[in-house]
This record gives C-alpha cells, structure tokens and sequence, in this order.
C-alpha cells in the first residue's frame, strides 16, 4: 500500500471517528429548541444515555465481527448505519422517537469506534501507531470542544434538525474514501457465529449500564428493581461465560481472560475510563458555580486535557520504543494520579490558569497510558484476533467512564446535601437549581459562599477517589511481567 492511499485511509478514519465524537455531545447545548419542538423533557437524559448505551454494548460485537468478515465491510456498515440513525434522528416528531434513533446511531457508533482504532494497527507500524493514536486521540478533543459549540450554533440560527444532517457529507466522504483507497485482502472462510453468546453479551452490558445510569435516579438502591438487577446481572454473567466456554468461536475468547498482560491492561483502560468521568462530568459545572466562570471558559479549562492527551499520545512511541509498555503505562498512570493531587493541593478558590495547566497534565497521563496498552495488545496478537482484542480494550475504557458517571456523580450529590444540610434548614437547594439560584440578586452573599463552598468540597472528595483509583492502576500495572518490544512488531508497515 502507497503512502498517499495510507494517507488517504486515515483521513477517512479521522472523518469517521469524528462523527462518533462529536454526537457525544453536540446535542448538548440544543435542549431546549429541541424539547420545545418535540416536548418530553422529563426523558431528554435517554437521549444521551441511550447513545452511549447501544454504542458501548455493541464495541465487543464489532470487534469480533471485524475479525471474521474484514473491517473494510464492518466499519461501512457502521458508517451506514450511522448515518441513517442520523436522518431518522433529524425527521424525529416526538422524544420517543428521536430516543430510538438516537439509539440507532448509536449502534453505528459502536462499529465506528471499535473498528478505526483496529484499522490503524492494521495500516501503521508499531513506530508509527503512538503518532496515529495521538492523531486520531486529537480529534476526539477537538469534537468534545466543537461539538457543543456546531450544536447551539446550529440550533440557533438554522435548525435543530441540522445537528444530525451535518453527519451526511462527512460520512459519505467518509465511505467513498474507504471505497477507492483501502484495500483490504480478506480469506475466505466458514465461520461459525456465536448467536447465542452475542444475545447474551449484549443483555448482560446492557443491564449493566442501565443499572448503572439509571439506580438512584429512576429507582432507589432498596427497591425491588434496584435489588434484583445486581442478581439478573450476575446470572447472565455466569450464563455469558457458560455459552463462551463452550462456543466454537466466541465474541469474547477466553485466551483474552488468561492472558495476564490482557487482564491487567483491561483494568488499567477500566480504571482509566473512571478517572476520566471525574473532571469531565463534573469539573465545568464546578468553575461555573464554585468558582464563578462563564460557560466558555469552563469549556476552555477542561479543553487543557484535549490539548495534553493527542501531544503525549504523539510522543509516546518515542518513550515505549526506549522504555517498554509496561514503564510508559506506569509513567501515564503516575501523572494523571499526580495531576489529580495537584488539584487537591490548590487553595479555592482555584486560578483558572492553573486548572487549565493541570488538565493538561492530566491529559498527557491519559495519552501514555492509553497509547501504549492499546499498541502494546495489538503487538501481541495476530491479523485475525486484532479486532477482538482492540474492541475488548476499548469496551472497557468506555464502560469505565459509565461506572465513573455514576460513581461520582453518587459521591458528588451526596457530600453536596451533607454539606448543605448542616448548615441550610430552612429550604432545600438542589444541584440542579444551583446555578440559577448562584444568579438571584436575593441571595445574600454568605449563603452564596456557602453554596459554593459545598460545591467545593463535593469535588474535592471526587478527586480523593480519582486519586484512590490512580495507585491502585499504578499498582495493577506494577505486577506486569517485564517485557520487551515484539521483533516482529518492529519494522514499520509497508
């Protein structure tokens, strides 16, 4: 394969991953011409939470899928399937319906995300794959920054609508690109597909993700639902690993759980995707009350860890290639933590600046650790299981940022009432109405620093947990065997 079709192939998968990135979040800032066009408010959070649902739930699937039938094919199918998600979501007439197509694009998503990374082990070197990573890792920056920003423009001086048909021209692009320039040899083979373990796969993540988004918000902890969906998950777990054991070719083999250097990489990416929940859900809500900034610069502050994450992606080739996997990942691992207690080092109210400079630091852990697992697993497997292996990896980070959704937005409500609790009787202040009422000229100025005060606390105590998580990653990836670049991996693709 020439150069300038390889450069031609990862055009194509940046304008196809950005797809799936900027929807994550380019609905944001349209909730209210949406919900005014099509009412529904009380259930405009499934319009996120079921894209991230049928998007995660379905990464293992397409990894597998990949493997078996090409990833030219599956990655144009979930392109396809995008973007008809996309018109559907656009002709939407009520909430109902755009949950459902946004459940649709979703589960285009998931092809997307677990089939581009997996291309570009396919098409680069293992000198080249940290550059490619940080590549493809800057567009997922970039989208978290523009996508809000296409959204409220979109919604303000178009239509809502626009939101979703802006995805066609990137992906037909998309799809053309791939349709002239890769070219992909694939064996012709039977294979026997795992139905029965793919159903049950995806019963079992998507319990566990509706459990997660929705326990303590739809239902309580004690209730019966929130008793029996622990005991549903945990039998359709046990039966997953029944069927799987016994499948001539399963979704997820078990030569993934035996391998040592798999598990633990799979927990650091867990781990890693919990820790990136912290700042991300929560610390542009926090500037903005606690500390008083305006919307953008809240945007701006979190934008440090999109700057931090593709540079040290980038650069972390240079540092594996003298190093190994195992240091790098420690190394990333050892400054996202460090980022984390620096934040609880910074006397409130915090400096803006200073919290811009330690996302970025917290970004540039983000980028080394999650380079270097990646490129370390597709070193070590061949062709045929590359797509397994990559979605397997990328499954977790992502379910890790639901559990870290859920997670701390539980510590963080929670220190919030206690701290208010003591101190307001009189009237309940939820963290909903916090901004509004932060903005009532009523409001005496000490119950406002109080409020704000709480607020402070509230993410102080998420980021003991982000720091509680980083040494116990530390810890996991420290009982890695020692191990050497594979000679195989070394020469660059041709």
């Amino acid at each position: 394969m020439t150069k300038q079709a390889r450069r031609w192939i990862l055009a194509s998968l940046m304008m196809t991953i950005m797809l799936a990135a900027m929807d994550t979040t380019i609905v944001s800032t349209a909730i209210a011409p949406i919900v005014r066009d099509l009412g529904g408010f009380e259930k405009f959070s499934w319009v996120f939470s079921i894209y991230l649902l049928t998007q995660t739930l379905t990464i293992p699937l397409y990894g597998k899928m990949a493997d078996l039938f090409g990833r030219k094919s599956v990655l144009n199918v979930g392109i396809t399937i995008f973007l008809l998600g996309s018109v559907s979501s656009a002709l939407s007439w009520n909430i109902e319906s755009l949950i459902v197509f946004r459940g649709l694009q979703g589960l285009g998503a998931g092809s997307i995300i677990a089939t581009v990374n997996t291309v570009a082990g396919d098409l680069y070197g293992i000198r080249d794959r940290a550059k490619i990573q940080g590549v493809l890792g800057s567009i997922w920056g970039m989208s978290a920054i523009l996508g809000p920003l296409i959204g409220g423009a979109l919604a303000e001086y178009a239509n809502w609508r626009w939101i979703f048909l802006v995805n066609l021209p990137i992906g037909i692009v998309a799809i053309l690109l791939l349709a002239y320039f890769f070219r992909e040899r694939t064996e012709k083979k039977s294979v026997s597909i795992d139905y029965a373990g793919a159903t049950l796969l995806l019963l079992l993540v998507g319990l566990l993700i509706v459990y997660l988004l929705e326990t303590g918000r739809s239902w309580t902890f004690a209730s019966p639902i929130g008793f029996g969906m622990p005991i549903a998950i945990l039998a359709l777990g046990v039966a997953v690993w029944r069927v799987e054991a016994r499948a001539a070719d399963p979704i997820l083999p078990a030569w993934l759980f035996r391998d040592r250097v798999f598990s633990i990489n799979s927990l650091a990416m867990l781990a890693m995707g919990i820790v990136l929940m912290g700042p991300e859900a929560f610390l542009p809500t926090y500037t903005q009350i606690s500390l008083g900034t305006s919307v953008i610069v809240s945007g701006l502050i979190l934008a440090g860890m999109s700057l931090g994450w593709p540079i040290a992606s980038a650069l972390s080739g240079h540092v594996y290639m003298k190093i190994g996997f195992r240091r790098t990942s420690l190394l990333g691992t050892f400054i996202f933590s460090v980022a984390c207690g620096v934040f609880l080092l910074m006397q409130w109210p915090q400096s803006p600046w200073l919290l811009s400079l330690d996302q970025i630091l917290l970004g540039a852990g983000f980028g080394l650790l999650s380079t270097s697992t990646i490129v370390d697993i597709q070193a070590r497997v061949s062709w045929d299981k590359r797509g397994v292996a990559t979605g397997a990896i990328i499954f977790a980070r992502n379910l890790g940022q639901t559990v870290g959704a859920a997670i701390f937005g539980a510590i963080f409500n929670h220190t919030y009432q206690a701290e208010t609790r003591q101190i307001i009787t009189d009237r309940s202040i939820g963290i909903d109405d916090l901004l509004t009422t932060l903005h009532d000229p009523l409001l005496s100025n000490p119950l406002r620093q109080t409020l704000q005060k709480a607020v402070h606390v509230a993410m102080d105590h998420v980021y003991y947990g982000l720091v509680l998580l980083g040494l116990i990653t530390f810890i996991c990836l420290w009982l890695l065997p020692e191990r050497g670049i594979p000679e195989e991996s070394l020469p660059e693709a041709s």
